[in-house]
């Protein structure tokens, strides 16, 4: 990459409009989010057409990826969030050799996982909330999301990375066309070749790996700043300060897995029903919400890149721009699908039982949904710039902190009802906790150009 083109991305990067900025790296972002949205939701149709076992181990093998990627995220926001800082700051030789260090301990995280979960199968499946009956679904799909573990960690880091040197639109390539095969290929697999649950998996193991080359290409090519060369892998300095940025990443997605085993253990209790209306709700709920994150992805690199080249009132209206947005869009589709929660349910199962159970669920996370754009863009705002125990501390809440006794406490005083609206609860206290974070930032935030 010539300097001229260097240049060209760093006057892009800190004086573009804020607004224009976001949306034009949003925008790609949030396309990548939905048609990945949308091919969870088609691997919960397709595989719900089998039965309501099957379709709950949709649920449970969701919280494998969620380990899985809970890694993959932790090297890919740690590494990204310091190149865009490093790269505001005009330092592009450490931003390359954060990006490899990133990256090929991506790979070696998923390679551990997957030994680890062949080694552990079944208690691994029971752990994450399996029963017995969703058990042999569960682990024929678990089997080919572990071989797809060291592409699907890696992906995260190059998706990352494209991300916060302001190439979303790179990303969005990789990502989505990865997305598009699964979806044809759940169909050839699953309805053409009779192949189930098997198809299945196979299909996300195909997919993962096309975007992870595709991804790869990008920067094999020339297109990056960063370049990935095993020869610039880092010293244990690096690797540290890379986990110390990820780990609200870590927290978050490590915690959501966390999370997903205790809603499927509490819903386990009321039968497969229940474990199956709680996965299709969180698939669509996390639909919905890709909307808002997407255009929040967008805000990321903008406030990392700013707060490297100390223009501050850039990160400001950035925030604002970004929580005004979110919380329009994600109301708006709030609203509507109340109108729709059964029939939202009843796509992905056609069960009295199943419908019953999701659509109260249903009604209630998407009331939390108001209570979310404040918690989501604080957190994001605080790993962007470098302020790893703020960020921590907010990405642990609504799927960790505030959830997990939320659930534990309610689905015991109230049975079923409380596990329908642990979630709920668990995004307004995480909303108050958030709060005062970011209003003690803003107030504190120094002028343009000062050193911090």
């Amino acid at each position: 990459m010539t300097k001229d083109v260097q240049s060209d991305q760093y006057r892009k990067m800190t004086e573009t409009p804020v607004p224009a900025l976001i949306i034009r790296l949003g925008i790609p972002t949030t396309i990548s989010m939905l048609v990945t949205n949308i091919y969870n939701m088609a691997d919960t149709w397709f595989v719900g057409r089998i039965g309501t076992s099957a379709s709950g181990a949709v649920g449970v093998v969701f919280g494998l990826m969620a380990i899985i990627q809970a890694f993959g995220f932790m090297f890919g926001h740690g590494a990204g969030s310091i190149i865009s800082r490093r790269l505001g700051a005009k330092d592009v030789e450490s931003a390359g050799r954060i990006a490899s260090t990133g990256f090929f301990c991506a790979m070696a995280a998923g390679a551990l996982i997957a030994a680890g979960g062949f080694a552990f199968m079944d208690p691994l499946m029971r752990l994450l909330g399996s029963t017995d009956t969703i058990l042999p679904y569960a682990r024929t799909y678990a089997a080919f999301i572990l071989l797809a573990a060291p592409f699907m960690a890696g992906a995260c880091v190059l998706n990352n990375i494209l991300r916060y040197e302001g190439r979303a639109a790179y990303a969005m390539i990789g990502l989505t066309s990865g997305s598009l095969l699964n979806i044809f290929g759940d169909w050839v697999l699953m309805e053409a070749a009779g192949l189930g649950v098997m198809g299945a998996g196979i299909s996300t193991a195909v997919s993962q790996f096309v975007s992870f080359c595709l991804l790869l290409y990008m920067f094999l090519s020339g297109k990056t700043e960063s370049k990935l060369r095993l020869r610039s892998f880092g010293s244990f300095a690096d690797v540290s300060m890379i986990c110390q940025t990820g780990l609200p990443s870590l927290l978050r997605q490590g915690l959501g897995s966390i999370s997903t085993m205790a809603l499927n253990g509490c819903a386990r209790v009321y039968g497969d029903a229940a474990v199956a209306a709680m996965s299709i709700v969180n698939r669509i709920c996390m639909f919905i919400f890709s909307f808002g994150l997407g255009i929040g992805q967008g805000f990321q690199p903008v406030s990392a890149f700013n707060y490297g080249a100390r223009k501050y009132s850039r990160v400001r209206t950035g925030y604002f721009f970004t929580l005004g947005v979110s919380e329009a869009f994600l109301g708006t589709l709030a609203v509507a699908g109340m109108f729709f929660r059964s029939e939202l349910i009843a796509f992905f199962r056609n069960d009295p039982a199943v419908i019953a159970i999701g659509s109260t669920a249903l009604a209630a996370q998407l009331i939390a949904l108001f209570f979310q754009p404040l918690t989501v863009c604080s957190n994001m705002l605080f790993q962007s710039i470098g302020q790893n125990r703020t960020a921590s501390l907010l990405a642990s809440l609504r799927s960790g902190v505030c959830f997990i006794p939320a659930i534990l406490i309610l689905s015991s005083l109230f049975g079923l009802t409380g596990v329908q609206v642990a979630q709920t609860v668990a995004d307004i206290i995480a909303f108050f906790i958030a709060l005062p974070f970011a209003v003690r930032f803003f107030r504190v935030l120094p002028p343009d150009g000062a050193e911090i």
